[in-house]
């Protein structure tokens, strides 16, 4: 059994594993047309606990990043690439990556951001459908075809990578900083909604 609800995906059983091992189907949150859009690998146990992308510690460090450029978490949109947590936060299979595949291509057709920030290894492989050395390919932007559509793809370290190595934190601060000010997002462009919160 499947079913989608617009973009969000409310029954899927394509992936055995993950069927088990998820306690539910975790879909991108924020604005349906944002200008950015982040996509993460897999959800992990807080994230299948509270039903929303990048909400434990990682989620924090993204938030702080976001918070700094003048922006919060639902001027863009967060989502990941396989939709149910993998069993003991191991990565998704290409299996799994392919069985969720056409979610994600129909949420980044849905949202058509101006720039795709992807955050860690397997998404930016699983995207550009080649090997990234993320730490040193960390703020390119690279075009590819998703889908048959050119999309702008900023690569990105893992918020995760700034808590295990610090050394890595600027890379990050500074690739967020980058993407959010190519798409025109952020306090200066006065499309912040920072006065609401």
């Amino acid at each position: 059994m499947e079913r989608v609800d617009g973009i969000d995906v409310t029954a899927c059983e394509r992936c055995s594993d993950l069927c088990e091992s998820r306690s539910q189907i975790v879909n991108g949150t924020g604005v349906e047309d944002a200008s950015l859009l982040f996509i993460g690998e897999a959800p992990g146990a807080r994230e299948d606990e509270q039903g929303e992308p990048f909400v434990g510690r990682s989620g924090d460090v993204l938030s702080t990043t976001l918070r700094d450029c003048g922006l919060v978490r639902s001027d863009v949109r967060i989502a990941n690439c396989v939709r149910c947590r993998p069993p003991e936060n191991r990565d998704p299979t290409t299996a799994e990556l392919t069985n969720c595949r056409e979610h994600l291509e129909r949420e980044i057709e849905s949202v058509d951001p101006d720039f795709i920030v992807t955050l860690g290894k397997v998404p930016s492989q699983h995207l550009l459908e080649r090997d990234v050395a993320v730490t040193k390919e960390a703020g390119s932007v690279v075009e590819h075809r998703i889908a048959g559509t050119p999309r702008r793809i900023v690569i990105c370290l893992h918020p995760a990578a700034t808590l295990y190595d610090r050394s890595q934190k600027e890379t990050f601060e500074q690739t967020i900083s980058e993407a959010v000010s190519l798409a025109g997002a952020g306090a200066e462009s006065g499309q912040s909604r920072l006065s609401e919160y």
